[in-house]
């Protein structure tokens, strides 16, 4: 199995203050990791700095084979287009159909040719189960749909890594459990590692798997979960 994150003795600093400590944490091609933890614990930092949005100044790092100790503005977008990031508010565009956000993405990550271009957006959406509704604008969708557009998008790059930041956070329980089969299954068919930040401890329950825990400034591998 290859490793897709791999973090060594690093210590993580927002705004200069030390916000983990000694951190260690190895996630492998095809793994499902859930990152729980209080608001305030280190969540949000520890996947900023996998994203290369915080700077990894003390320690080792790599995720996906680039070093996040040599990250720099010209090597952050490649970084970022090796990840599949998936957010909590879907953060499509408005203003155009699901084709066209899915369209947006793959030229601004230096996609040229029109007809790859078809057939990669037509795959996402076949896989995300949204074949028929390219069409569709986003608010025509329900919040569900949004969510698996939202994950299509990730898919666009083939990327080895998704960071999903509380994917369930706005759905009802339903809905959650598809978007956390869907997830499971690209993990699954793809060897995508998943990495996903989440409160809901519901699904952790439904959905078994490693649990990594931020607490205490401290990063708590294969933690177990204190029922609130």
């Amino acid at each position: 199995m290859a490793s897709i994150v791999n973090i060594k003795n690093a210590n993580i600093y927002q705004s200069g203050n030390l916000i983990l400590n000694n951190v260690n944490l190895n996630v492998e091609e095809g793994e499902f990791v859930y990152l729980v933890g209080k608001t305030g614990t280190g969540k949000s930092s520890l996947l900023k700095t996998l994203y290369g949005e915080l700077p990894l100044t003390q320690g080792e790092g790599t995720v996906n084979g680039f070093n996040l100790r040599d990250m720099d503005w010209k090597k952050v977008p490649f970084l970022r287009r090796s990840i599949g990031v998936v957010f909590q508010d879907f953060q499509l565009l408005t203003d155009r159909s699901v084709h066209e956000n899915l369209k947006f993405v793959l030229k601004a990550t230096g996609w040229k040719d029109e007809n790859l271009m078809e057939e990669k957006i037509n795959d996402v959406l076949d896989k995300v189960g949204l074949k028929s509704k390219g069409f569709k604008m986003p608010f025509e969708m329900s919040g569900g749909e949004q969510q698996r557009v939202d994950i299509a998008r990730a898919l666009l790059n083939s990327p080895k890594l998704i960071l999903a930041d509380e994917p369930t956070g706005n759905l009802d329980p339903e809905t959650s459990d598809e978007i956390m089969q869907l997830l499971f299954q690209v993990a699954k068919d793809y060897g995508t590692a998943v990495v996903m930040a989440t409160h809901d401890f519901m699904v952790i329950k439904k959905f078994p798997a490693r649990l990594v825990k931020t607490e205490g400034g401290k990063v708590w591998d294969n933690a177990t979960v204190e029922h609130s």
